[in-house]
């Protein structure tokens, strides 16, 4: 693996761990379910990198971080299926709006938005497969995934932009062309 691949994967987890600490704060909202904010910071890595093997590698870890960390019912798989399709829908987002010539702002708002409500639902809708949900599938959604996806929106705008500045502040990588072929 190349430095630069390393360095991105390196970054990402970082983010993702932030994520994890993020979601471990959440007070619960509904029924015990609380909003995953690990979310927000895969939305950021995706962001980012628009990368598609890295929006999948990180999907899957942000997948088995809300897994080992969940308290609602059959969250486990729900999360495991849930965030690598986030993921990717996120990484279309992303792309859409740059074939678009949409602005980052808008874009930040479609982002955080449908990434939060298409998350939520796919990991309501597993869940109901595979245990009965403590509330119905509308009231869960009503009561938690779209105050998540209010809640990401204004965390995605005020956090990526800092942390695509210190991104940007973090020096580059050098290294010998010859030393990377090798």
């Amino acid at each position: 693996m190349s430095r630069v691949k390393l360095r991105k994967v390196i970054e990402s987890s970082l983010l993702l761990a932030g994520g994890f600490v993020l979601h471990q704060i959440m007070p619960p909202l509904v029924a015990g379910m609380k909003p995953d904010m690990s979310l927000l910071m895969l939305f950021i890595v995706v962001l980012l990198y628009q990368d598609k093997k890295l929006t999948i590698l990180s999907g899957l870890v942000a997948g088995i971080i809300s897994a080992l960390s969940t308290t609602f019912p059959g969250g486990q798989v729900a999360n495991m299926i849930d965030k690598p399709i986030t993921a990717l829908a996120v990484l279309a987002l992303v792309l859409s709006g740059k074939y678009f010539n949409l602005s980052k702002k808008f874009s930040l708002g479609i982002i955080g938005a449908l990434g939060t409500i298409i998350s939520g639902s796919i990991f309501l809708g597993i869940a109901s497969l595979i245990v009965a949900l403590p509330q119905s599938f509308m009231v869960l959604f009503i009561s938690v995934v779209l105050p998540a996806a209010l809640l990401n929106t204004c965390f995605l705008y005020m956090l990526y932009p800092i942390i695509a500045k210190i991104k940007g502040l973090l020096p580059k990588i050098e290294f010998d062309s010859e030393k990377e072929t090798a």
